[in-house]
């Protein structure tokens, strides 16, 4: 009789320690296979930079919590002045965002989708001050073509100004007996395109070595042409190498002082023995 209960005292205790040891590993492996949390926004992501077009916004995702590891992206959304009526930007889903035409006049807000292996949420920001539009380009005073062709004296206003860039003279060296020249002269403007209709005026410098003709008009090719008749004070002296010529290019209706006329001097070669 001890002997059976000594054997039922053993078994009872061999139970015991196995149903310990079994909840000892059971609750050791339950600890290993914790749940994975899904993300959650707690502060809305912000934008930084200039609402102006030209300009570029940056998103900040704001603050999240989850499990680990969480990947984000980042849609931006054009709205009106209050900033409702919202809808997405095409191709818009990067972290910067640099402002087009289209968003002047409006406000940007990002969203931003947070998501790991449990789930996602998504956040979306304030929006920004209404966005301005580009400042206009300053004016030039030429045609917006880019051609190159001859632009006509009336499409060239200020800002832009005449240029005399090119002289010939005929005959090529001024002789002692001279009695005629030929001189024609060359307009520009513009990134230098001939100028069609500028009047061209020229005399001697000092005056009445030859006669001052009436102002010529340029042609097609920007070249105005003008002819001189010898006076009593050519040569200005018996060791004369240069006859000086003061040369004006401008605009009819323009004061000759002002606007976008083109004063310059100009100098060709003398020799008195011929």
């Amino acid at each position: 009789m001890k002997k059976l209960r000594r054997r039922t005292f053993a078994a009872f205790l061999l139970a015991v320690v196995a149903t310990a040891i079994g909840a000892l590993l059971g609750t050791v492996g339950n600890g290993g296979a914790a749940a994975e949390v899904k993300p959650k926004n707690t502060e809305p992501p912000t934008i930084s930079g200039t609402p102006a077009v030209g300009s570029t916004l940056t998103a900040d995702k704001g603050t999240w919590t989850g499990t680990a590891t969480i990947h984000y992206t980042y849609l931006w959304r054009r709205c009106d002045e209050k900033g409702g009526s919202c809808s997405n930007i095409s191709g818009a889903n990067k972290q910067t965002y640099t402002l087009a035409s289209p968003d002047a006049g409006n406000t940007l807000r990002v969203r931003v989708t947070g998501t790991n292996t449990d789930g996602s949420d998504t956040a979306t920001s304030v929006p920004t001050a209404v966005v301005k539009a580009a400042p206009a380009a300053p004016a030039t005073g030429c045609p917006n073509d880019k051609s190159t062709k001859p632009i006509p004296i009336a499409d060239v206003s200020s800002p832009a100004h005449l240029l005399l860039d090119k002289q010939s003279i005929s005959p090529a060296v001024i002789g002692g007996s001279t009695k005629d020249l030929t001189v024609r002269f060359h307009v520009s403007a513009c990134s230098n395109r001939s100028i069609q209709g500028a009047l061209v005026y020229v005399t001697a410098v000092p005056y009445n070595q030859f006669s001052i003709p009436p102002e010529q008009t340029t042609d097609a090719e920007g070249w105005a042409t003008l002819n001189m008749h010898v006076l009593g004070a050519y040569p200005a002296s018996r060791q004369q190498q240069l006859l000086v010529m003061f040369v004006r290019a401008r605009k009819q209706g323009e004061d000759i002082l002002a606007g976008i006329s083109a004063r310059r001097l100009v100098s060709f070669p003398v020799n008195l023995s011929k």
